[in-house]
């Protein structure tokens, strides 16, 4: 059978994708210690190149302030590209274009993640999820401005190690967000204050970064941004904050928007009067002046068909793609029957999932995981797994 995603896409800059799937950034806290890169990551990547147009590699830090969780990649230094360049190397096998997604994570850290440093955000304001966040140390105008440089070397070092873009990761109230939320962010300089002025640190970042591609870039480089539509805070991000924003990025330099949401039929999570789907919502404000990466509980080939239905340009998918790293070639194959759409815990080292990430599934993700085994077995595998602490896994 034929369906939508399997045609190619080609974005306004000349990078062409040979379908229209793409994989969710799916951190696997895989990293060394010091955010190197490490053979898990480049075996679980290899695993699911070649199929798929698109992989968005997980997220990596580009200061060692902005380290999020343990097992955290870095592209913080240039002796990160040599392992960054074997980890694009995996990713874009047989023809799979790869991005690499880029942040700070702000206040989303702690003092231990960090080696004894308090977290740093636009505000001392601590967060309100979860209860036991720490007050971060709000930003000098002098960070501010180094952390904007930092976003640079960082696409600079992307570049060097052979990925097709980066995604600047705006999303899952890291530091990008926390600057645009009324919540984490209460600043009276210029860098705060009304919407405008909360938007100002995200525009810095998208010019710096944009002048590094022109400047660096020696072929067709993205440049995407990652939103999420809401807070559930009060005062927080609210869906016409979003859609304004969204305007302005349509306006921007960045190639593609990709929204972050669980399930792409999701409406207001703070209105509930209002029936309208989010996805809509986006489809229309950007009004086709930028592509759109839709996602949210993506399984089947229809799933995916149905988001591109709803206006999305691309469609993207995460949790299938740790369960069926061949999901792409088996329905091109007419072999969908055999797609897994269940997970043993005894599949997973054949399926190349790291060791780290393993645990984490097998805890706290495990109830979303559609795993399936003897349930004894099942209890027995999830006692012995480890919880794994300041994790923020993007599917």
């Amino acid at each position: 059978m034929k369906y939508k995603f399997m045609n190619p896409y080609t974005f306004s800059n000349g990078v062409t994708l040979k379908n229209r799937m793409v994989m969710s950034p799916t951190t696997t806290m895989s990293s060394f210690y010091d955010g190197k890169v490490t053979n898990d990551e480049i075996a679980f990547y290899s695993a699911r190149a070649g199929g798929i147009g698109l992989i968005i590699g997980e997220v990596a830090n580009v200061t060692a302030s902005g380290k999020g969780f343990e097992g955290e990649l870095s592209i913080a230094d240039d002796s990160d590209i040599a392992g960054l360049t074997k980890l694009a190397a995996a990713m874009k096998q047989n023809g799979t274009k790869a991005i690499l997604q880029i942040f700070h994570a702000g206040r989303k850290s702690n003092d231990q993640i960090l080696r004894g440093q308090q977290p740093v955000s636009a505000s001392a304001v601590k967060a309100v999820f979860p209860p036991d966040s720490q007050e971060p140390r709000a930003l000098t105008a002098a960070e501010i401005d180094d952390i904007i440089v930092a976003f640079g070397d960082a696409t600079r070092r992307a570049i060097a190690a052979g990925f097709d873009g980066v995604e600047l990761h705006g999303a899952n109230t890291y530091l990008l967000q926390q600057f645009f939320s009324p919540n984490s962010n209460q600043r009276t300089d210029k860098w705060g204050g009304d919407r405008d002025g909360r938007m100002a640190f995200a525009k810095a970042v998208i010019s710096r970064v944009n002048t590094t591609i022109v400047e660096t870039a020696d072929r067709p480089f993205l440049l995407g941004y990652r939103i999420s539509p809401e807070e559930i805070e009060t005062p927080g991000i609210r869906l016409e904050d979003s859609l304004d924003f969204v305007d302005q990025l349509a306006e921007s330099a960045v190639d593609y928007v990709h929204v972050s949401m669980g399930s792409a039929h999701r409406t207001s999570l703070n209105n509930p009067e209002d029936h309208e789907l989010i996805m809509t919502k986006l489809v229309k404000q950007l009004a086709g002046r930028k592509p759109l990466i839709g996602v949210g509980s993506v399984e089947t080939p229809t799933d995916a068909d149905d988001v591109l239905a709803m206006g999305a340009d691309l469609v993207a998918m995460g949790r299938e793609m740790i369960r069926e790293p061949q999901w792409y070639e088996k329905v091109t194959d007419g072999d969908e029957a055999s797609i897994r759409y269940q997970l043993s815990p005894s599949e997973m080292d054949e399926l190349k999932i790291p060791r780290a990430m393993q645990g984490y599934l097998n805890t706290a993700f495990y109830s979303v995981m559609h795993f399936t085994t003897d349930p004894e077995v099942a209890a027995d595998y999830q006692n012995q797994a480890a919880p794994m602490e300041g994790f923020e896994q993007k599917l």
